[in-house]
């Protein structure tokens, strides 16, 4: 176990965290959600106490007047609306708190229940297992967290009661209301405090907890490599598809040198067919290639008497810069136009397959001139 702990040095990949996530191990403090909400509610039962308080006045000043008659409907129509009041009342904090849970259970990584945490393991009754989380170092984390709690709970009670001693003290000179007032606004600032001391140890929590997930789902080379495998494939059998694609793609090529109508030459180290149709714009390269592939372009060509004209620069060129299939640049329109009519002359001749030289196209191309 502990070689194989060792060997896990990769983070977790995207996967890896999908299938953690759905396993439950996700990043999670509950003392967050719980202070958070806490807190939220110290904010919002003010008004929520204040209206409730509101409807039940109203309902005691409404006792004398119902003590006087018998009206039935009217003691359930007061009763019912001070029961709606209250619930309006307390709507707000309701909803309030409800909202800041969702938030923060999304901001940990998904307000959303995890079957599997449902499940049985024997590892959750393993007495071992136990043992060793709580002597381990979360055993050691949950118990500073917990006294740290203690104290910060323990230090804000005792300022507030340190407070709140004057005023018990002079609470026969005070008016009752102002004392309840006072008690209950120390009350709930001691909460407040004793909120956000919290709020920060369940965060350092929650900071806690995500490097131990993070810990628990790394993963080794092998893994992250055979995962690679079983997402993009096998590389061994991609590269055979591959040159296997290649493999086809070139023997189609291969078979289109026989409708060509002249292949440049370098001469033995590059090949590049043409094939030029009237009315269907500039002539196209049917195929062309280097080494191996040139010289079976060539031996296609003599098989199917498809003529050869041995002229470097322009097979380097155009070898270089147009693709199979693709018609050529302007550049070497002049260039290819004296090859085509030298070899359509050849072809009247009946003399046009072989290899034929530069000098050969120059010299006819010359007489051309000279004629006109």
């Amino acid at each position: 176990m502990a070689g194989d702990s060792a060997d896990k040095t990769e983070k977790a990949t995207p996967k890896r965290k999908r299938e953690a996530a759905k396993q439950g191990q996700v990043a999670r403090s509950h003392d967050l959600t719980g202070w958070a909400a806490m807190l939220a509610a110290t904010f919002f039962f003010p008004s929520a106490f204040s209206g409730v308080q509101v409807q039940l006045t109203g309902l005691l000043q409404s006792l004398p007047e119902l003590t006087k008659g018998n009206d039935i409907q009217k003691t359930q129509q007061i009763a019912s609306d001070a029961m709606l009041g209250s619930a309006m009342a307390i709507l707000p904090l309701l909803l309030g708190v409800a909202l800041v849970v969702l938030i923060v259970g999304v901001a940990q990584g998904g307000a959303r229940p995890y079957g599997s945490r449902v499940k049985p393991k024997f590892s959750r009754v393993n007495a071992f297992a136990s043992a060793k989380r709580m002597v381990g170092p979360q055993g050691a984390w949950e118990l500073v967290k917990n006294l740290l709690k203690t104290f910060a709970v323990g230090y804000a009670v005792w300022r507030s009661a340190t407070g709140l001693i004057p005023l018990i003290a002079s609470s026969g000179t005070i008016p009752l209301s102002d004392v309840v007032s006072a008690l209950g606004s120390v009350l709930l600032q001691t909460i407040r405090w004793v909120c956000i001391v919290a709020l920060l140890l369940a965060a350092a929590d929650y900071l806690v907890a995500r490097r131990r997930i993070t810990k628990q789902t790394m993963m080794s080379r092998k893994e992250v490599t055979d995962e690679m495998r079983q997402s993009d494939g096998d590389p061994m059998l991609k590269s055979a598809i591959r040159q296997r694609m290649m493999a086809m793609s070139r023997n189609r090529m291969m078979q289109e040198v026989a409708t060509a109508d002249v292949v440049l030459v370098n001469p033995t180290h590059v090949a590049v067919a043409l094939r030029y149709v009237a009315g269907r714009g500039a002539p196209r390269v049917v195929a062309k290639g280097q080494g191996v592939v040139a010289a079976r372009i060539r031996e296609l060509a003599v098989e199917n008497r498809v003529p050869m004209v041995e002229d470097v620069p322009l097979a380097r060129a155009i070898n270089k810069s147009c693709d199979i299939g693709a018609e050529i640049p302007a550049d070497f329109y002049t260039a290819v136009a004296r090859v085509l009519a030298f070899v359509m002359t050849l072809r009247q001749r009946g003399a046009a397959s072989g290899l034929h030289r530069r000098a050969d196209v120059e010299l006819a191309a010359a007489a051309v001139a000279r004629s006109h």
